[in-house]
């Protein structure tokens, strides 16, 4: 079975919350550590990124939810990619570039100027998909929102 074809990608709705805090979760906690600002996101995620005018969009396979991204609202027009996360179980299945692809064709259906992005290095797979999808290396201001973050990216769009 390709589960590919099976991959549907879909809005925030309130009974995903918990999917979205755990999917993230996860990979900070593998990685790193969770920051106060990754738990007032995941954990108010309509209060702090939906009702702002941010987006959350999430990767369903069959019944289960195997990724998801946020757009935050940063100011008009520009948006920071975050909280994007893929399940183990559903890892190497080109998820992640589905939601890459979706997040990228939804942002200039919306008419931003542009994405950007906080990562860190040693996230080399992440790394590599945020190039391979045009996202470019720009300065990292003094005081990034993210301590864990060693690389801001940005896309023009």
């Amino acid at each position: 079975m390709d589960t590919i074809q099976n991959t549907t990608i879909i809005p925030f709705d309130p009974k995903y919350a918990q999917d979205f805090a755990s999917l993230n979760i996860e990979w900070l906690e593998k990685y790193f550590v969770v920051e106060p600002h990754d738990a007032e996101l995941l954990e108010r995620c309509e209060e702090t990124i939906i009702n702002p005018g941010g987006h959350i969009f999430f990767a369903k396979v069959n019944q289960d939810i195997a990724g998801t991204f946020s757009l935050i609202r940063m100011e008009d027009g520009i948006y920071e990619l975050g909280k994007m996360a893929v399940s183990p179980k559903f890892q190497g299945q080109k998820i992640g570039q589905q939601l890459m692809q979706f997040c990228i064709d939804f942002s200039k259906s919306q008419g931003w100027e542009k994405l950007v992005l906080y990562s860190n290095r040693i996230l080399e797979n992440a790394i590599y998909i945020y190039s391979k999808y045009g996202f470019v290396e720009i300065p990292m201001e003094e005081n990034p929102p993210y301590q864990r973050g060693n690389i801001k990216m940005e896309l023009v769009l």
